[in-house]
């Protein structure tokens, strides 16, 4: 594929703020670095700048549920009531960890960002309850436990973060750790994550880039108000490129994951409204190359997506620290798989390696 077309057409190329990265089994393949990580500093973007993923989070998450599960201190049919020590309020006793993994939980969403207005509600939520006081996950059942539930449990697929702030409070009663502290230990740790972190936005570590928004009045600004102070469940963690290429290939190396419950975390578990489908915290699209997997993240200041197809062992990462309504993910996967002539061979036995996935 030709990287280097790809980015000079994509019509928003000059306004990013960021990296993109891709890289193969031999490695780096193309990058683009530009824009400014501190703008009042003048301080450029760097291809191991760390910037804020918002949403690419729940993947984390997820993965730390599932570590939990194949360990036998969670299941995934297990009701959230039974595990999380707090009162769920009009959360539906049926709920479960896979419904709450699959967005299919039905519960009332404290950021519901399938309604138009969901970042100005946002906004106003983050006046009712003060960013710098967001630093444990009990802090947003107030904000969850009391709102109607929108579907019956299982009933369809809807977006939905409060769901992943109750999953990481149920890898807190799992795991006897803070949410934070368990990941870095299974994850980050474990797999040499260097410039991964829950960082706290009023002690960001050096290169680190902060997240810039245009206000209603169409001012640039910091997104430090706009963001709790510390990343939890359902979003906020800090990366680069280069780490979330080696997630998922750890991921895929069997590092995190036994190749059952691998599998469980990748299949399709339930259609999404728009298009392709959803494992238990990952993206997941079809294509002739077989599937593609990926999570995205967009918040005040922040814009992310990271895929990976396997067929072809090609990882590809954008992260900005400003919000850009964008085509780049769609034409990047869409030219990775449109060529036929090239899928991969089959196994020995006839079967698509991929097929289990």
């Amino acid at each position: 594929m030709n990287y280097l077309s790809l980015w000079e057409t994509w019509r928003q190329a000059a306004e990013f703020s960021g990296v993109f990265a891709v890289r193969g089994p031999e490695g780096l393949c193309f990058e683009r670095c530009q824009g400014l990580r501190l703008r009042s500093e003048g301080l450029p973007c760097t291809p191991d700048t760390a910037f804020g993923v918002a949403s690419v989070t729940k993947m984390f998450t997820g993965l730390a549920v599932c570590m939990l599960v194949e360990a036998g201190k969670l299941a995934l049919d297990a009701p959230i009531w039974d595990i999380i020590p707090h009162d769920l309020g009009r959360i539906d006793r049926r709920v479960t960890v896979r419904h709450l993994l699959t967005h299919t939980s039905g519960i009332g969403d404290y950021i519901d960002e399938e309604r138009d207005d969901a970042m100005e509600r946002l906004q106003a939520l983050y006046t009712r309850y003060p960013v710098y006081l967001w630093e444990n996950l009990d802090y947003y059942l107030p904000m969850t436990a009391d709102l109607p539930p929108k579907f019956e449990p299982g009933a369809q697929y809807s977006y939905c973060n409060s769901g992943f702030v109750l999953l990481g409070l149920c890898v807190e009663a799992a795991s006897g750790r803070r949410y934070q502290d368990y990941v870095t230990e299974a994850i980050i740790n474990k797999l040499c994550l260097a410039r991964t972190g829950f960082y706290r936005a009023d002690a960001l570590p050096p290169n680190t880039a902060v997240g810039y928004f245009e206000d209603a009045s169409g001012a640039l600004r910091s997104n430090v108000f706009s963001m709790p102070i510390i990343g939890g469940a359902d979003g906020g963690l800090y990366t680069t490129a280069a780490d979330l290429d080696t997630l998922w290939r750890g991921l895929f190396d069997g590092q995190l994951l036994g190749p059952d419950m691998l599998a469980q975390f990748l299949h399709p578990h339930v259609q999404r409204k728009t298009s392709g489908s959803y494992g238990l915290g990952v993206y997941r699209q079809e294509s002739p190359r077989g599937p593609v997997f990926f999570a995205v993240g967009g918040d005040f200041g922040v814009d992310c997506f990271t895929l990976y197809v396997p067929s072809l062992g090609v990882t590809a990462s954008s992260l900005s620290n400003f919000e850009l309504e964008t085509g780049l993910m769609s034409g990047l996967i869409e030219g990775l798989t449109e060529d036929l002539g090239a899928l991969p061979p089959a196994s020995a036995g006839g079967e698509n390696p991929m097929q289990a996935f």
